[in-house]
């Protein structure tokens, strides 16, 4: 059995994994094609769950087949509550994609609740994302939610006709909504759906969903960990642009991620220099760090990866009250380096002497001390559910248990879903 901790060779050659999407469209009264949705139904992720499905539009998207790269059609992705405050959505154009929001858990369906979670919904609609929310959005505890709504999706197995009717003509008052009837699956439904007055239908009738898979390939840590030094430095985009040039797994991956349905753009970019001029060193930064760690070395074990996002996105959300912008993203920076000893098998200052970082990054990683130190410390008290360690930084960082607690929920899921 290989050491998980043995060096690895640092230009081993990329690796690939098989991923499936799945893609069912979504039409007009004509039967024109408006959208398609999109399912994750990876070989390697046989317990399908909604969460599965919607968190890691840099993967889903950026994996989708040239149909949906090369199309203006709008793409609809199913999220979860956790999932949606998740920083990932920063890499995605919001023009041409729509969010599916469930409702509230029953047991957390109080208005309270229901009040909290349209603070992070109001974001993304004002960054530009559509909102589309099923039926029970047209309760009265809904009210707020139904204001940033672009579409209600009403599925015809679960809602009788008199009721789909009656949705309709409320929604006819409201013109910017757009009524989607799912799950059709005779010419009965469709002609009753059209009747009530829906605007966009989805079902077995016109179309299962179809599957593509394809090869998610992963560049050498080496030339990822270049790209970031380059990047922190703020280097040149000749710079940067030569990276690309001398590999190309990390080129691939660049084109097709700046190229994908979720970036949004109107033409196929080919250009390297281009690519990197467009996407702006921040965007790059953490598309890079993000690579890195789920990208994996030789005889790491995803969980390594999977812990470390967990950690970045964890400190990331803690700092997001206390602190500024930039130390905020190098809170990132923390949280998913700090585990870089491990997924590149060597002492964690011989592996941080390879990437230029901020001075209270390496302050913090390497001498427990600085601004982001008890931060990272908070983090590591949640991940090995020590209460005295927990108890001390929170305090120190006037944090209550259930902002810390909340957060790292938040964490998990994003983790979770950026790792699958």
């Amino acid at each position: 059995m290989s050491n998980p901790l043995a060096r690895p060779d640092l230009n081993t050659p990329s690796s690939s994994a098989t991923m499936a999407i799945a893609r069912q469209p979504i039409l007009d009264a004509k039967r024109v094609v408006y959208g398609y949705e999109l399912f994750d139904r990876s070989l390697d992720n046989p317990n399908y769950t909604a969460a599965s499905d919607a968190a890691l539009l840099f993967n889903l998207l950026s994996n989708a087949d040239s149909e949906m790269r090369n199309t203006s059609k709008s793409i609809f992705i199913n999220c979860t509550h956790q999932t949606l405050s998740g920083g990932h959505l920063e890499l995605i154009e919001p023009d041409r994609v729509v969010l599916e929001v469930p409702p509230m858990p029953a047991d957390q369906s109080d208005p309270e609740d229901i009040e909290t979670f349209i603070q992070t919904m109001i974001g993304l609609h004002k960054r530009g994302f559509r909102l589309a929310f099923d039926h029970s959005v047209m309760e009265p505890a809904y009210a707020n939610w139904l204001v940033l709504a672009s579409f209600v999706k009403v599925d015809v197995s679960l809602v009788p006709m008199s009721r789909l009717v009656t949705i309709a003509r409320d929604l006819a008052k409201q013109p910017a909504i757009q009524l989607v009837v799912e799950k059709i699956e005779t010419q009965q439904q469709f002609d009753e759906a059209l009747k009530a007055g829906a605007k966009l239908f989805q079902g077995y009738w016109f179309a299962r969903p179809v599957l593509v898979k394809g090869q998610t390939i992963r560049p050498a840590q080496a030339a990822v960990i270049q790209l970031i030094n380059l990047v922190r430095k703020q280097a040149s985009t000749t710079e940067i642009e030569e990276v690309f040039k001398h590999d190309p797994t990390l080129s691939f991956n660049l084109l097709r991620f700046i190229n994908s349905a979720g970036f949004g753009l109107s033409c196929e970019v080919t250009s390297f220099r281009h690519a990197v001029m467009l996407l702006g060193l921040k965007k790059l930064f953490r598309w890079a760090a993000l690579l890195m760690t789920t990208s994996g070395a030789a005889g790491v074990s995803p969980a390594v990866g999977h812990a470390a996002v967990v950690r970045g996105r964890l400190m990331e959300l803690l700092a997001a009250e206390l602190l500024s912008t930039d130390e905020c993203d190098n809170a990132f920076v923390v949280g998913i380096f700090s585990l870089l000893d491990t997924m590149l098998g060597m002492p964690l200052k011989d592996a941080l002497e390879a990437i230029s970082l901020p001075q209270s990054v390496t302050d913090a990683l390497l001498h427990n001390k600085g601004i982001l130190a008890p931060f990272l410390q908070l983090t590591l008290a949640c991940e090995n559910a020590d209460d005295k360690l927990f108890a001390d930084n929170a305090n120190a960082l006037q944090l209550t248990g259930d902002q810390v607690n909340m957060a790292h929920l938040q964490a998990l899921f994003w983790a979770e879903n950026i790792t699958s």
